[in-house]
């Protein structure tokens, strides 16, 4: 394996010249951010080059049938497993690839995305703004701050969640996919507490009328410590699984009602929904050549 920065240095360089200037600072003004489709063919060249053969979406029928619910008036989720940043470019470019209407659905994805994707590293904003998102300040981070010591970034991130939460509402009835890692960030191996869902999903879901899961085997861009733009590439056959649609207030309802009176219930729920993808997760993984 090589570092990505290494191997595609000069694609990430021509990449770089096509990426929209003054595009890493977030603010409640530009938490919706349309796709940059000149970059795409940059990285769907790096993308071509990675997968091997092998490579698709099991389930397709059912992201068809989501964004047909989409189209008709039904507010729709996508739920995906989260291992690299490049999990969002391969779901992308494989539904463009093999489904018959993959880019009228692809075009149609909206992904959640949080502010270090766009803040942290110009390179890797410039890998984001290839697909459409809507910008939030995370949980995660927002738990690190301070009211009173960090009061003007706590007023930011208060300001930036309320424009993201309009937008997202917006795009909800525009016949949009909205694309969620209930995870919030990558699995990192070294911190297997990463794998666990975030509690806040649970508003997604209670909000949405119908969900696919999509589990992922195979990557092609592997986390490492540190930036993001040092994670290692290589070959490997990705085979991502879509479930069939899922009625968001009957799973909710079941998790709930599956869940002792004095248990967290919102974290139930996400609980199940990370408890289906490690199952659909761990039933392709034992379908793959075992030299992978």
């Amino acid at each position: 394996m090589e570092r990505i920065s290494a191997v595609y240095r000069d694609r990430i360089m021509q990449m770089m010249g096509r990426a929209r200037p003054g595009e890493m600072a977030i603010t409640e003004r530009n938490v919706r951010q349309e796709a940059n489709t000149a970059v795409l063919p940059y990285i769907d060249g790096m993308i071509s080059d990675l997968l091997l053969g092998g490579s698709g979406v099991d389930g397709a029928e059912n992201l068809v049938q989501l964004y047909a619910k989409a189209k008709a008036g039904s507010s729709c989720l996508l739920l995906l497993e989260h291992y690299s940043n490049f999990d969002l470019p391969v779901f992308n470019y494989l539904v463009r690839r093999d489904l018959p209407n993959g880019d009228e659905i692809a075009d149609a994805v909206i992904a959640i995305a949080g502010m270090k994707l766009s803040e942290t590293n110009p390179v890797v904003t410039a890998f984001s703004e290839a697909y459409s998102r809507i910008v939030i300040y995370p949980s995660r981070s927002l738990a690190s701050l301070d009211p009173e010591k960090d009061f003007a970034e706590f007023v930011r991130s208060n300001a930036i969640n309320r424009a993201a939460m309009k937008a997202l509402n917006k795009a909800k009835k525009e016949g949009k996919l909205i694309l969620v890692f209930p995870a919030g960030t990558r699995f990192r191996p070294w911190e297997p507490e990463s794998r666990r869902g975030v509690r806040e999903i649970d508003s997604y879901i209670k909000s949405f009328d119908y969900m696919c899961l999509v589990s992922i085997n195979g990557e092609i861009l592997k986390i490492q410590p540190g930036e993001m733009s040092e994670d290692m590439v290589e070959q490997d056959i990705v085979r991502m699984e879509a479930s069939p649609v899922i009625e968001c207030a009957a799973f909710r309802e079941s998790a709930k009602g599956a869940t002792p009176d004095d248990g967290d219930k919102k974290q139930a729920v996400v609980d199940a929904i990370m408890a289906k993808l490690q199952e659909m997760h761990d039933r392709n993984e034992a379908k793959r050549p075992p030299e992978l």
